[in-house]
């Protein structure tokens, strides 16, 4: 009779783990579709074995745990890949800004710097007409917009960028929070000896998420919950803790801080990594280089075109004016920069056509004869010295501009591709070793099907194996 006792324990035990499995199963399909959930499966593990007539016979089976597939290594290098990933996506979109700026085609200041260099060379063959010489300015003040609408677009990139930076915050903060949130449950879950499976699979996914934002570094800590920092070293998550990032506007100025129990800590593009890099870095770097060449060029524009008409005089025979306003008002720039700002205050100070300087400057009592046209053709030629550190004409200049903004944006282009393909390929890898298989877990579900019907029939033949023997002591 013991016998069967044990044995009714080792089906019912038996009956049990099969159902079991089957549930876990039915959780797999489930969440076959759910993005970061990992496979999960039954661990079992017999009972210890009982001495039975000189016999040690086994007592049945327990699920011992319910593990989850998860590879740290590939989990590792997915977070990363999403770095690298995040860091040329966050770029995109900008460089397609500027690349629609700083543009190849027929209409860029390009364009208008040699139509305005043409209009001198017209206004030479009739210096003593006053359609040209209003031509003249025309184009000048046509010339001077192209600047202050490429400085204007180059300024709603930047506010651009931080509105995007201010829209992500709220989510990565949230994300942020949550880590947090979850170390503290799977602590809570593990300490009493059970697994946080759905938790760890959360977990790893808002990992990858902020490691494409922020660019993080992870680590788990003495008590398993896991660690969470900036490249540069700043925390984010420590223990059950959340540190959260605020953007801070002073005008158009965005900046980053970090607040840590109670203290507030600047962020700085070296601090970060991800999408958040590529938008500061495009933003604070790259775009004011931009600026910076662009100042230029308008500069020495200015400089080299009023030089030359200082020297001519108009149809009044008066000399020493400017075509172009100073670059720079008051108070000047820094002398290592003396362009600052030349695309945005660049303007034709000529109104009057008679008072464009075609002819040199007559000595007097004499005046300029209607026909000179020595000091337009002189500004004309202009458009085809090489002015600017004696190697590149104007219209050069800004090619080299157009070819900074087309490489930066094609590189851009190749390694967003690249870090996108290398994704797929370790979240391929994932899957296969973590992912849900319908058609394994199909496989699983009939086996265990099978093993909960045998076990039933066992039972059932224990059943009727002790009604025999009740009936045979009555």
């Amino acid at each position: 009779m013991a016998g069967l006792l044990t044995a009714l324990n080792a089906g019912k035990t038996s009956l049990h783990v099969n159902q079991k499995s089957i549930e876990i199963i039915g959780n797999n399909i489930s969440n076959v579709n759910t993005e970061g959930y990992s496979r999960q499966s039954a661990d079992l593990s017999p009972y210890p074995s009982m001495n039975f007539g000189g016999f040690f016979v086994g007592q049945g089976v327990v699920v011992s745990n319910v593990s989850r597939d998860h590879d740290v290594f590939v989990t590792n290098m997915l977070q990363e890949k999403s770095i690298e990933f995040g860091l040329q996506n966050g770029q995109t979109r900008a460089l397609s800004e500027l690349e629609r700026i700083f543009n190849i085609s027929e209409e860029n200041i390009s364009t208008e710097i040699n139509r305005y260099f043409d209009s001198w060379q017209e206004l030479s063959a009739n210096p003593s007409g006053l359609v040209e010489r209003d031509i003249v300015i025309q184009r000048g003040e046509l010339l001077a917009e192209k600047f202050h609408l490429a400085n204007d677009d180059l300024t709603k990139v930047k506010d651009n960028i931080n509105d995007s930076i201010i829209s992500k915050l709220d989510a990565v903060n949230s994300q942020i929070s949550e880590v947090a949130e979850l170390n503290q449950r799977i602590f809570t879950i593990e300490i009493q000896g059970q697994t946080a499976n759905s938790a760890r699979d959360r977990r790893d996914m808002l990992v990858q998420k902020l490691s494409s934002s922020l660019g993080i570094q992870t680590y788990p800590d003495s008590k398993g919950m896991l660690a969470v920092q900036l490249p540069g070293g700043l925390p984010l998550v420590q223990g059950n803790m959340a540190m959260e990032i605020r953007g801070v506007q002073n005008g158009s100025d965005l900046t980053l801080e970090l607040q840590t129990g109670g203290v507030t800590r600047p962020i700085g593009v070296n601090n970060l990594g991800g999408e958040f890099q590529g938008l500061v870095s495009i933003r604070d770097q790259f775009i004011p280089s931009l600026k910076d060449d662009l100042d230029r060029l308008a500069y020495e524009i200015t400089e080299a075109v009023n030089t030359a008409h200082l020297t001519g005089a108009g149809l009044d025979s008066i000399t020493g004016r400017n075509f172009f306003s100073p670059p720079n008002p008051l108070p000047p720039p820094p002398a290592s920069n003396p362009w600052k700002d030349a695309s945005r205050n660049i303007s034709v100070a000529i109104t009057d056509p008679n008072h464009v300087a075609a002819g040199q400057t007559p000595t007097p009592p004499a005046t300029v004869a209607p026909g000179d046209n020595r000091n337009a053709l002189a500004i004309s030629n202009l458009g085809e010295d090489h002015l600017i550190d004696g190697i590149d004409t104007f219209g050069a200049y800004y090619g080299k501009i157009t070819s900074t903004v087309g490489l930066e944006a094609n590189q851009n282009r190749l390694a967003l591709g690249g870090a996108e393909d290398a994704m797929i390929q370790l979240q391929n890898i994932r899957d296969g070793l973590a992912g849900v298989s319908l058609d394994e877990e199909m496989i699983n579900l009939i086996q265990f099907q099978r093993g909960f019907e045998s076990s039933a029939k066992f039972l059932s033949t224990i059943d009727e194996m002790m009604q025999s023997l009740l009936q045979l002591k009555r």
